[in-house]
């Protein structure tokens, strides 16, 4: 653990408080969760059953994210591509002009901030879950289309382009 995170231990609920703000993880029956002077020990009851060996490795994931989220945060990038696609930050909102005849106001939830800048939008947040489920929201608005690759993609996403009608003529 670093310093200056808390991580408490509930009946039903791991907690983990950090300079980023706080967050919380339900744990499952089959798992324990101990902390040892600097360190957070995940087990499980019973380590032949494969299910439970399956669940071991998740909750370490989990609690790791959240010692991360807290401490560090998570970052994703989104890309607008298209003549005239652009986006907008203003306050905890995100102004998209994506081809459609209105813009699209989307409000981001608490804990999510947004920067824009050029052709790329920035989201960050403690919780990486609901950072990916913003990302994915953004996204939806204008879903990246193969022909010419205009829409909202995330910034290491690979489109896979197809030809159009030259290649139906092309194979006659």
């Amino acid at each position: 653990m670093p310093a200056g995170v808390q991580v408490k231990v509930d009946a039903d609920f791991i907690s983990v408080k950090g300079p980023k703000g706080e967050l919380k993880e339900r744990t499952n029956k089959s798992v324990k969760v101990d902390i040892q002077e600097k360190a957070v020990v995940v087990s499980v009851v019973n380590p032949e059953n494969k299910k439970q060996k399956a669940l071991w490795g998740l909750y370490r994931n989990l609690i790791n994210n959240l010692i991360v989220g807290v401490t560090k945060g998570f970052e994703k990038k989104l890309e607008i591509n298209g003549v005239g696609y652009k986006a907008a930050a203003q306050g905890k909102k995100l102004v998209l002009n994506v081809g459609y005849s209105h813009p699209v106001d989307f409000p981001m939830p608490e804990g999510v901030d947004v920067k824009v800048e050029d052709n790329v939008i920035t989201l960050t947040c403690a919780d990486k879950r609901v950072l990916g489920e913003v990302a994915f929201q953004v996204r939806k608005v204008k879903e990246p289309e193969p022909y010419k690759g205009k829409g909202i993609k995330y910034q290491d996403e690979v489109i896979r382009r197809k030809e159009g009608k030259v290649a139906a003529a092309k194979g006659e």
